[in-house]
């Protein structure tokens, strides 16, 4: 095996697919990263057996070239040392080849590494999905959709199900919902589709894999290629492949706990209530909670404060565009409150209040439908 790779264009194919090994794995080859390469170009693969990365570089795309002199061959190389090989090197050109005892030899100007590889034929399969079940969404819109959901998730592991994001289509209707049971978020968008296959399809996908999966897309407009099957999702971009295990099990039943009508309506400007609900928060991070409390008050106006004996007390009075409805004393934690208006990134918002021992919704003005943020208060003595 033989080739010459632009080093930028190998960096950064490197990065992506370091995201899905893990060094501390049981299968020992799955600590290397499998290079393969074709007259067509060059792929890296990493894996650690829950989610598989594929990265491709075309041997030349637009008419640049990036990988030239090739002879076709794969080897697994050590993923402990080559990213930071590849990153030192000190030209914009590497050479690398492999011989028939897998040692690999990586040349850069002046400078050669020789590496002890593993035979590639040993790295696992990937597993061929049918991509008959599958839909496209603009990459911007994909990331968009995870970033506005997947902080929801739970941490705990006491119940699997809620570290993940429910991913259901419901008659042209795609959702993205997570709980951790304290709040949930949740964002929809029309689909499009004209696949039977897909009609009323639920899986749920670890948070872990969508924090990656954000992480390694590019913002563009470009498509992303969307295919479920019954244990593992599959995102398919330009030169990228993103392969993730589903999480087992049914999710919760969530809709039932979004309130159908409010008691007490707020509408505020994001932007203000996010820097109040922040300072509030600066006396009470000792407090395990970080609770803050929010009272409405005559004139358009409400009161967010916090109290920790042993630090002091903070007072911030803001106005508001409208208030309606009964008057409120409601307590909650600054955190979930923080995500949830930096979430829905809208200038104004609509908080929706049922009483101040039941959940709230947080929803942007002008897009109601399509987010929503829930949270359950804190019952403060």
């Amino acid at each position: 095996m033989k080739f010459v790779v632009q080093r930028t264009q190998l960096m950064e194919s490197v990065q992506d697919v370091m995201k899905a090994i893990s060094l501390k794995t049981t299968i020992p080859i799955l600590s290397g990263m499998k290079i393969e390469v074709t007259k067509d170009g060059l792929k890296l693969t990493g894996s650690d057996s829950d989610v598989t990365i594929e990265s491709y570089i075309p041997a030349e795309e637009n008419g640049v070239v990036y990988v030239e002199g090739i002879e076709p061959g794969s080897i697994v190389v050590q993923a402990k040392y080559f990213p930071e090989i590849v990153r030192k090197l000190p030209e914009q050109t590497v050479e690398i080849t492999a011989d028939e005892n897998h040692n690999i030899l990586i040349r850069s100007g002046n400078a050669e590494f020789n590496l002890n590889g593993q035979d590639a034929e040993e790295y696992p399969h990937l597993p061929k999905l049918h991509t008959e079940n599958s839909f496209e969404l603009p990459t911007d819109l994909l990331k968009n959709l995870i970033k506005q959901t997947v902080f929801a998730v739970s941490t705990s592991e006491t119940r699997p199900i809620l570290t993940g994001v429910n991913l259901s289509i419901k008659s042209d209707k795609l959702a993205f919902v997570a709980t951790d049971s304290h709040r949930l978020a949740s964002r929809s968008i029309p689909l499009t589709i004209n696949t039977a296959e897909l009609i009323d399809k639920s899986v749920v996908i670890p948070g872990k894999s969508l924090n990656e999966l954000s992480k390694i897309l590019d913002d563009t407009q470009d498509h992303v290629e969307i295919s479920i099957t019954d244990n593992q999702i599959l995102f398919q971009a330009k030169n990228l492949l993103f392969l993730s295990r589903l999480l087992d099990g049914n999710y919760p039943e969530t809709s039932r706990l979004i309130p159908e009508q409010s008691k007490t309506d707020v509408i505020a400007d994001s932007k203000v209530l996010l820097n109040s609900i922040d300072r509030a928060s600066l006396l009470a991070k000792e407090s395990r909670n970080n609770v803050v409390k929010l009272v409405t008050k005559e004139n358009q106006k409400i009161e967010i404060s916090s109290n920790s004996p042993e630090i002091g007390k903070v007072v911030d009075e803001i106005n508001i565009d409208s208030l309606n409805g009964e008057e409120l004393k409601i307590s909650f934690s600054a955190k979930y409150m923080m995500d949830a208006l930096k979430a829905i990134d809208s200038e104004k918002v609509k908080i929706q209040f049922t009483g101040a021992m039941r959940p709230f919704i947080i929803k942007p003005i002008e897009d109601h439908e399509e987010i929503l943020q829930l949270i359950l208060p804190v019952r403060t003595y």
